[in-house]
Parts: C-alpha cells; structure tokens; sequence
C-alpha cells in the first residue's frame, strides 16, 4: 500500500538538526508514514507505536491519557488486516521546531474508505525521546 505523505517544503528551525541526527522533519515525517502504514495494514502496535507511553490525546468528548488508553481507544476498529474506517494517510501543513526537543506537526488527515472520505486537521506536538521523536499530545478533528 502507498502511504501519502505531503512531498512539500516543510520549513523547521535549525535547533531541531543536531549533527549527528537526521532532521527532525525527515524523522517525524518517517514515524507518520510508518503509523499510517501501520493503520492501513490493521497493525494497531506499529500505528500507535509514536505516542510516548504519556500521551494525552483530545477527542470531543475529552482526554484520553497515557499510550495504552490510546490504544484502547482505537482497537474497535482493528481487524487484522486492516481497518474498518479506511486507508489513511497524512498531508503536513506545518512543522515547526520549539525547541531541540520539541516540535509542533499540523496535518490533514484523510480516511478513504470503500464508500466514503472523512478528513480533518489534526495538531501534534512531538518530543525527542533518545533517538526518536514521540507524540505527547494529540489534537485531531
């Protein structure tokens, strides 16, 4: 399956690029195609595998908090072999760095099933946790 992910410019600050790291956009644009990989083959380990274990995650309805309260959430819609609310696939607006350790991702996400497309926006803030860079809250609709 074909994961899209924006191919555009996406702009970060300098502090984001440490010299013995790949850039932080080329990283957390990497760990967006490998969850939505994840999504789309109904593997909800590998789709949820970039939230930190302390994630918050805002739904209408209010917060969801740590990784495994996360994954709950979503599990209903695991079959094994995909997903019952279609492929998705993210297009990155924005990604801006914060700080060394900190980066804010705004995206439209898009789910394209059989019958029909749902898309929304979503914000993310992602922390460098060692090497890779983790969601640690996550505002989508």
């Amino acid at each position: 399956m074909i994961v899209a992910v924006a191919a555009a410019t996406i702009a970060v600050t300098p502090a984001l690029a440490a010299p013995d790291r790949a850039p932080a956009s080329v990283t957390i644009r990497e760990a967006m195609a490998a969850s939505a990989a994840g999504w789309n083959a109904g593997d909800l380990a590998r789709f949820v595998a970039v939230y930190a274990d302390d994630a918050v995650f805002v739904t209408p309805k209010g917060l969801v908090r740590g990784k495994a309260a996360i994954t709950a959430r979503y599990a209903p819609s695991f079959t094994g072999g995909g997903n019952t609310r279609g492929q998705l696939s993210f297009a990155p607006a924005e990604l801006r760095g914060i700080d060394p350790t900190h980066a804010l991702l705004v995206a439209r996400w898009t789910l394209t099933g059989a019958t029909s497309t749902e898309t929304g926006m979503t914000t993310l803030l992602f922390e460098r946790r060692g090497d890779a860079w983790k969601i640690v809250a996550d505002h989508s609709s």
